[in-house]
């Protein structure tokens, strides 16, 4: 398990230090190396204004991970929000479970554009966007666990000696969905990454001056019939590695807490 930690921590930090070792006139316009096939000297070689692709496919995924780790953070604590206050009387219960059914029978991909077109694109468009479209899932499994969790003896004992609600959340909730969030955290974080960069791709997230991915590879599309391969095929599989390693991670997370069935059920779209 140590190495499984290791791999996605090791990735997470090399990307983040990227950014302050990639000089910008890198990444800035520079007409006489423009249209340049991966060398030595730029291994990702460089698109139509000259800048390098390398460091722009460095910083793209720097700003990928930034927003995909803060979605996820704040989804896992929509979820469990939620998911505490539907365990508290069977009339919020009823209130979150319909929320959950509604967003759940929405086309994930057009829900998340329609929510950042609303915003009107951008960074906040985007975190929004995924996080109100991702919170259903880890809050559906945290609502079954907590089902569970408000039958137990000792948790029953609690109510019965006058114990608060939150005072019984904190005490024997909390501990108790400590691997849930855990998990919901790891899995949602590749696959706001990767939903981060479709709708960038379409043209709905964030705007044409960030070094994003999803910027990157729709910028390639109209010079790839020229030959210049290189613009899409090196951003498109460090981001694929990427979204890879840190899913196999959480899959392994998974096993080893034994949530799968939960997570099997609920997280694929």
């Amino acid at each position: 398990m140590k190495k499984q930690w290791m791999i996605p921590l090791i990735v997470f930090i090399c990307l983040y230090l990227t950014s302050f070792f990639i000089d910008k006139n890198t990444i800035g316009i520079n007409l006489q190396i423009k249209n340049q096939a991966p060398s030595f000297n730029h291994l990702f070689g460089t698109d139509w204004l000259g800048r390098d692709m390398l460091n722009r496919t460095l910083k793209g995924l720097q700003l990928s991970m930034m927003i995909g780790l803060l979605t996820a953070l704040l989804s896992t604590f929509l979820g469990l929000v939620l998911s505490l206050v539907s365990s508290i009387n069977k009339m919020l219960d009823k209130i979150v479970t319909w929320l959950i059914d509604l967003f759940l029978s929405l086309p994930h991909l057009v829900t998340l554009i329609l929510i950042t077109f609303v915003l009107g694109g951008g960074l906040k468009g985007v975190v929004v966007g995924l996080m109100l479209t991702h919170w259903p899932v880890i809050t559906r499994v945290l609502r079954a666990e907590l089902l569970q969790l408000k039958e137990m003896p000792y948790v029953q004992l609690s109510k019965q000696l006058g114990k608060p609600f939150w005072w019984r959340a904190r005490h024997h909730f909390l501990p108790h969905l400590v691997p849930q969030l855990l998990v919901g955290f790891t899995l949602i974080f590749p696959h706001a990454i990767l939903h981060e960069a479709a709708i960038t791709f379409l043209g709905f997230g964030l705007s044409a001056e960030e070094p994003a991915i999803g910027i990157i590879l729709s910028e390639s599309m109209q010079y790839l019939s020229a030959g210049m391969w290189w613009l899409a095929f090196f951003p498109g599989l460090l981001l694929l590695m990427m979204i890879i390693i840190f899913q196999r991670f959480a899959n392994t997370l998974k096993d080893y807490f034994g949530r799968d069935r939960a997570y099997d059920e609920h997280v694929n779209d």
